[in-house]
């Protein structure tokens, strides 16, 4: 990924991001961190970072909208299957982004499945397109700049221990969280365990 962000810079994290808000399974969030960690490095500006990953989100899932409102109905009414699916799930879907749909589409952002889909629900369930696009706008927004910060200051603190102990220590950092992290496994599972 670092490759593709060193080589074609802003463009490609534009693009990548852009393609995965409008429905494409790409890796827009690993882009946005190697973005941001290279930025940390002083090969791009984290401003331009955050500016071009905000932008892309937004104009993807606007795209994604309207792919799903214009040709989302019109696939699932052209056959019988999924008509029959969409007879039964589509007025659920219309309620659920009448009441919520605000709140969906600012945290579909946040997680990736949900960030490839999210935008297509809207516009299939006629979620109004003002509505959706304040809701979208905030939602990539807050996404690229704490992922583009945390990723930036993220690459920068490695980047330091790095230079000051080493790479010993960066090794044994790594043990330790995946120490941490079996830890916190092991912890859930006895938890669950009690309460059944």
């Amino acid at each position: 990924m670092t490759h593709f962000i060193e080589d074609y810079g802003l463009l490609f994290l534009f693009a990548i991001v852009a393609l995965e808000s409008a429905g494409l399974w790409l890796p827009g969030e690993t882009a946005l961190i190697a973005a941001g960690v290279y930025a940390s490095k002083g090969h791009l500006s984290i401003t331009g970072v955050i500016v071009i990953a905000a932008v892309a989100a937004i104009i993807g899932d606007n795209i994604g909208y309207w792919i799903g409102r214009e040709g989302g109905r019109r696939l699932l009414y052209r056959y019988a299957l999924l008509r029959r699916f969409a007879d039964r799930f589509l007025p659920a879907g219309e309620r659920f982004f009448r009441r919520h749909g605000g709140k969906a589409v600012f945290l579909a952002r946040f997680f990736g499945g949900v960030r490839v889909t999210g935008a297509w629900m809207a516009g299939i369930t006629r979620m109004n397109w003002w509505r959706f696009l304040g809701w979208n706008a905030a939602g990539g927004i807050v996404w690229a700049v704490a992922v583009g910060l945390i990723a930036f200051f993220a690459g920068k603190a490695a980047a330091d221990a790095l230079a000051r102990y080493g790479i010993y220590a960066a090794i044994a950092g790594a043990v330790a969280v995946v120490l941490l992290i079996a830890a916190l496994h092991v912890w859930r599972r006895r938890v669950v365990e009690e309460k059944a």
